[in-house]
Protein backbone atom coordinates (compact mmCIF):
# COMPACT_ATOMS: atom_id res chain seq x y z
CA UNK A 1 0.00 0.00 0.00
CA UNK A 2 2.82 2.42 0.83
CA UNK A 3 4.65 1.72 -2.41
CA UNK A 4 1.43 2.26 -4.37
CA UNK A 5 1.27 5.80 -2.94
CA UNK A 6 5.02 6.49 -3.33
CA UNK A 7 5.53 6.67 0.44
CA UNK A 8 9.08 6.12 1.63
CA UNK A 9 9.46 4.39 4.96
CA UNK A 10 11.67 6.22 7.44
CA UNK A 11 14.62 4.53 9.12
CA UNK A 12 15.34 2.39 6.07
CA UNK A 13 18.80 3.41 4.98
CA UNK A 14 22.22 4.69 5.85
CA UNK A 15 22.06 7.44 8.45
CA UNK A 16 18.69 6.22 9.63
CA UNK A 17 19.35 7.28 13.22
CA UNK A 18 19.10 10.89 12.03
CA UNK A 19 15.70 10.48 10.35
CA UNK A 20 13.67 11.21 13.46
CA UNK A 21 16.08 13.37 15.43
CA UNK A 22 13.83 16.46 15.37
CA UNK A 23 10.77 14.53 16.47
CA UNK A 24 12.77 12.80 19.20
CA UNK A 25 14.04 16.15 20.46
CA UNK A 26 10.53 17.59 20.40
CA UNK A 27 9.06 14.73 22.45
CA UNK A 28 11.97 14.90 24.88
CA UNK A 29 11.12 18.56 25.44
CA UNK A 30 7.42 17.77 25.82
CA UNK A 31 8.14 15.10 28.41
CA UNK A 32 10.61 17.11 30.47
CA UNK A 33 8.85 20.50 30.22
CA UNK A 34 5.25 19.33 30.58
CA UNK A 35 4.44 15.69 31.19
CA UNK A 36 6.94 14.76 33.90
CA UNK A 37 6.27 17.94 35.90
CA UNK A 38 2.61 17.26 36.59
CA UNK A 39 0.33 14.50 37.80
CA UNK A 40 -2.60 14.08 35.43
CA UNK A 41 -5.89 12.77 36.77
CA UNK A 42 -7.20 11.59 33.43
CA UNK A 43 -6.56 11.74 29.70
CA UNK A 44 -8.75 14.84 29.29
CA UNK A 45 -6.51 16.76 31.72
CA UNK A 46 -3.38 15.53 29.92
CA UNK A 47 -4.85 16.49 26.53
CA UNK A 48 -5.64 20.02 27.77
CA UNK A 49 -2.14 20.51 29.17
CA UNK A 50 -0.55 19.23 25.95
CA UNK A 51 -2.76 21.55 23.92
CA UNK A 52 -1.55 24.49 26.04
CA UNK A 53 2.05 23.34 25.74
CA UNK A 54 1.93 23.11 21.95
CA UNK A 55 0.22 26.50 21.72
CA UNK A 56 3.08 27.91 23.78
CA UNK A 57 5.63 25.95 21.73
CA UNK A 58 4.32 27.34 18.44
CA UNK A 59 3.49 30.92 19.41
CA UNK A 60 5.03 32.07 22.67
CA UNK A 61 8.26 30.25 23.46
CA UNK A 62 11.54 32.15 23.56
CA UNK A 63 13.13 33.01 20.24
CA UNK A 64 14.92 30.17 18.46
CA UNK A 65 18.61 30.84 18.08
CA UNK A 66 19.06 29.63 14.50
CA UNK A 67 16.37 31.90 13.01
CA UNK A 68 15.98 34.59 15.67
CA UNK A 69 12.22 34.20 15.22
CA UNK A 70 9.36 32.46 16.95
CA UNK A 71 8.31 29.21 15.19
CA UNK A 72 5.05 30.67 13.84
CA UNK A 73 6.99 33.49 12.18
CA UNK A 74 9.30 31.03 10.40
CA UNK A 75 6.54 29.16 8.61
CA UNK A 76 2.89 29.56 7.77
CA UNK A 77 2.11 26.26 9.51
CA UNK A 78 2.53 25.55 13.23
CA UNK A 79 5.22 23.00 14.03
CA UNK A 80 2.72 20.91 15.97
CA UNK A 81 -1.04 20.97 15.59
CA UNK A 82 -2.80 21.21 18.95
CA UNK A 83 -5.49 18.54 19.15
Amino acid sequence: MLEAHDVRISMDGKGCYQDNIFVERLWRSVKYECVYLKAFGDSAHLREKLKRYFTWFNKEQPIRAWTMQHPMRCTSQPLIQAA
